[in-house]
Parts: structure tokens; sequence; C-alpha cells
């Protein structure tokens, strides 16, 4: 990629489906102000606290990664969660991409981690958005009330500073880490994803189905008492 945008970081895609009709009207609704920077602020904000993060409820299909399905659904995970937040941005006219890195220490529970026996979690996804002649990256993955319980600090964007996970918690103890980046995309690189979990994480794809069928706040609840 270049560092300045690309005709297709302004057109929809596969995944970040910015012509969908909920995803238009979204975008129309949430992206007040004035300026580039003051709308990706507004989307950034309503996509963050408008829609609850879930990671038990991954549905690796074409379908179930659309950024539209996360507003038809009203929650989603890392991955489609910022594959909306660029799909708002384009509906509107913002260029955004997406940008995915390898990270340790990000937000689980105690059922995740004995699932995917492991504590780095390869391509968590956040959004590259074009603002005053810069990428910006931002992630709107962890809901404000979700941080609250855990007792991590709130990822916030001001539209100037990258907005990507902070490393310690709000007592100071050290939580993720970025460890390797994979780069920014277009459009989601999905089968790369899925051959990656594959490899990575044997034991919980498979368990997929049985996993949306647990409350990951009931488990949330256990995990922070």
């Amino acid at each position: 990629m270049t560092d300045t945008p690309s005709p297709a970081t302004l057109v929809p895609t596969l995944f970040i489906d910015s012509d969908h009709p909920a995803v238009v009207a979204f975008a129309r609704e949430v992206a007040r102000g004035d300026t580039d920077r003051e709308r990706a602020v507004a989307l950034y904000y309503a996509v963050r606290d408008g829609f609850r993060y879930d990671p038990y409820r991954v549905d690796l299909s074409v379908e179930g990664m659309r950024a539209s399905t996360v507003i038809t659904s009203g929650f989603g995970w890392c991955n489609p969660k910022a594959a909306l937040l660029a799909a708002a941005a384009r509906a509107v006219g913002l260029p955004a991409r997406l940008g995915y890195a390898d990270v340790r220490n990000h937000l689980s529970t105690e059922r995740m981690r004995q699932t995917m026996q492991t504590d780095l979690f390869c391509w968590h996804g956040y959004t590259e958005l074009w603002i005053d002649g810069a990428w910006r990256k931002a992630t709107p993955a962890f809901n404000l009330s979700l941080c609250d319980k855990f007792g991590l600090l709130p990822l916030d964007f001001n539209g100037h500073d990258d907005s990507i996970y902070h490393p310690f918690d709000k007592a100071g103890n050290r939580h993720m880490e970025y460890v390797h980046q994979r780069g920014s995309f277009d459009d989601m690189p999905l089968q790369r994803i899925v051959a990656d979990f594959e490899r990575l994480y044997p034991i919980w794809l498979p368990q997929l189905q049985a996993f949306r069928k647990v409350d990951f706040l009931a488990d949330v609840d256990r995990e922070v008492r």
C-alpha cells in the first residue's frame, strides 16, 4: 500500500460493504461534524459503544464477517467491528482500510484461553482512517461497558493520534502487547485469516458453533469476580 489513499479505499467491497442500506443509514446518522476529523471521531465512538464486543459469536463465513452484519446483529468482535468502521467511513466519503496485528494478552476469558491454548491472538483487526493527510489507526472493538467490567482503560480516539490498545490496565498491570504487524488491506483477507486460525487454533475453531451458545458476559462476570 502507498502512503496516500488509493481509489479502493473509498469503494464498497465484499466485507466493507459501504453501499449496504443499513451501513449508509448508520453512517449518515452518526457522522456529525464540520470536518473529516470530527466525522471520523463520531463514527469511531458510535461503532465502539453502539455494538457490543462478543468473541463467543464468531462466524467466519462471508456473511458473518461483513460490516453490515454487525449492524443487523448488534454485536461483533474485533475484525467485523473494524470492517464496520471502515465501511461507515467510506459511506460518507472518508478513505478507510483495515489493519491487522498479532497481539498477546488480548481481552479474553478463561474459557477462551483454555480452548485456544495460547495467549497469542493473530489477525487482531483495527481500522485505518485517512484524516488531514495521514493514516490514523483506530480500534473500535471493546465497548466502554466491557472495559469497565475488566478494569481496562477504554481506547479513545481524537482523530489525530493512533488509537491501538493500551499496554497497561487501570491498575498498571501489563495488558495487550503488539508482537507482529501484518499490514494494511483494502478489504478483509478472510482466507488468510481462516488459514492461520486453522493452523494455530485447532481446538478452538471446531468449537465455534458451541461457543455461540455460551453467554460471554456471564463468563466475564465470573472472571472479574
